[in-house]
């Protein structure tokens, strides 16, 4: 019998190489933004209390730990986009990555409701600071999807409650550690659940969309 796992979400989890000296870098840079210029004064979202949320444009910042990161983060998306759909170093050299990029401090608390990311095809989280939870909120913080097949619960009985995998019908969620980058399609559902603890958790976010530059 061949089964074959079809409708598939790719999402990727990597861990960025010797991250330690940047996330010390951009914790102290963003703590040093946050509540001035940067706070996102047009957000489509209700932003709830324990959480900052920053305007939709950190990657432009000239900023080297700013830099820095996303260098490294758009390689991670190119070799994304490269995997799903086949590209080699030529096709990826006529793509132009745009994106909106953001940052969350959340505190005790805080966390961001479910949604997805329309006008978008990739999006991420990278992880600058877990934060310190406390040990009896095991879920606390955690980036959480959610299966795109809507019906999948409709019906559930010994014939496919228990399936793993790719089958099955449960939540996935990752609790982030720094250093931590998280990519998946734009389209899937998640959220973030409630933080508890006495620091900080500190995030980096982006949308990704891309076109064809006219002059490769």
């Amino acid at each position: 019998m061949q089964i074959t796992p079809i409708f598939s979400t790719p999402i990727c989890a990597l861990e960025l190489p010797n991250a330690e000296r940047l996330n010390a870098e951009l914790r102290t840079l963003l703590l040093a933004k946050e509540g001035d210029a940067t706070s996102n004064r047009y957000t489509s979202m209700t932003i709830p209390k324990g959480l900052f949320e920053s305007e939709f444009n950190l990657f432009s910042w000239p900023d080297a730990p700013i830099t820095h990161l996303r260098a490294q983060v758009w390689q991670a998306i190119s070799a994304y986009v490269a995997a799903l759909n086949g590209y080699q170093s030529a096709d990826l050299n006529t793509i132009h990555i745009n994106s909106h990029t953001w940052y969350h401090i959340t505190r005790r608390g805080g966390y961001f409701s479910l949604h997805n990311h329309p006008m978008a095809s990739v999006s991420g989280v990278y992880c600058v600071h877990g934060g310190t939870h406390d040990p009896d909120h095991p879920n606390s913080g955690m980036l959480r999807f959610h299966s795109p097949l809507a019906p999948v619960n409709m019906f559930l009985d010994p014939g496919n409650a228990r399936m793993s995998g790719e089958f099955s019908q449960n939540p996935y969620a990752f609790s982030l550690r720094a250093g931590q980058l998280i990519l998946f399609p734009s389209w899937i559902m998640h959220e973030v659940l409630p933080f508890f603890g006495d620091d900080e958790r500190i995030t980096i976010a982006f949308n990704c969309w891309f076109e064809r530059k006219k002059h490769p």
